[in-house]
This record gives C-alpha cells, structure tokens and sequence, in this order.
C-alpha cells in the first residue's frame, strides 16, 4: 500500500425520526458542477507525512468549512480506497452545523482549460445533511462503505456495551 495517496476525513452525523443523517460535500470546481450522484465526499484532505490521520481529519473539516468540527467521541470507520487508488481514512463524529455557515478555501486552476486564464473555485461549494442511503448514492464510489461502517457502529453500540481503545474515550 506504499506509495498511494493517503487522506483522513470526518463525517458528521446526527440521529433525526429514528433515522441517521450524515453531512456531506458536493466537491467544487468546473469538473463537479453539473454533476450530482457520485459528486459527493466526506470532508477530507490529505494527510502529510508522519501527521496523525485523526488530528488530520480535524484540520482538513476546518479548512474545507470554516467550521471547527464539533468535540466528541469519535467513531472509528475504518479505511476504502477510491477508484483512483486514494486511501481514505475517516471517523463519524455527532454533531451540528448549519450548511449555509460554509465558508470552503479555494484552489486555482487554469480555465477554461487552455484559456491562460486561471480562476479559483471552493474546493467543496455545498454540503447537505442526506439520510443514510441517499448519502450513499451521492458520495465517489468507494465511499459508500463508509456510511455502512457508520451505520454498524451505531448498530453495535445500540446492541450492548462498546468495546475497544475508543470506548468512552474522547478524541
């Protein structure tokens, strides 16, 4: 697995009517913007050398909203690769935020392509609250896992007493 990409990122969720709601982002820029289903990720980024994959996630959720993420017991989801070979390390955590507060930073690229004109776009230009399933269908393939992995977490806490490093730990 050397030599892949590497990123970490965090998903937001809430329980509303029974029923979990995830928080995710439609990615920015000309590529995504007339594209819908399998336009969506958590909020990640990238993860440097050597730098925590968790303390990561936090810093990129910033970064990407402008919003501190919310402090909390973080639920380990596990890891998915991506179509492109990107491997993604993600945590759920229970939380809020107010989609109209997102203030996303931005990338510049040249465009239109071969024009010499470089512009810059947010790097995500919304984020929704979806339930569980249609999370699913908006998210890059090979992220969908990740909401099922949400959803056995909170199956087995909901079963019987959490086990594990994470159990009542706060991260």
């Amino acid at each position: 697995m050397s030599g892949a990409k590497r990123s970490a990122g965090l998903l937001l969720y809430r329980l509303r009517g029974g029923r979990v709601e995830v928080l995710i982002a439609h990615m920015g820029g000309p590529f995504w913007a007339k594209k819908d289903d399998g336009a969506w990720s958590i909020i990640k980024g990238e993860l440097g050398d050597g730098e925590d994959a968790y303390a990561a996630a936090r810093r990129e959720f910033e970064e990407e909203t402008g919003i501190a993420p919310p402090q909390g017991r973080a639920l380990e989801l596990g890891e998915v690769r991506q179509s492109s070979g990107k491997l993604v390390t993600a945590w759920a955590i229970a939380g809020e935020l107010d989609p109209s507060q997102l203030r996303s930073n931005t990338f510049a690229i040249e465009w239109p392509r071969g024009s010499g004109e470089r512009r810059e776009f947010p790097e995500i230009d919304r984020v929704e609250w979806f339930d569980a399933g249609r999370a699913a269908r908006k998210l890059v393939k090979g992220q969908a896992a990740l909401i099922e992995a949400l959803e056995r977490r909170l199956d087995e806490e909901n079963t019987g007493p959490a086990t594990g490093p994470e159990a009542g730990a706060e991260c």
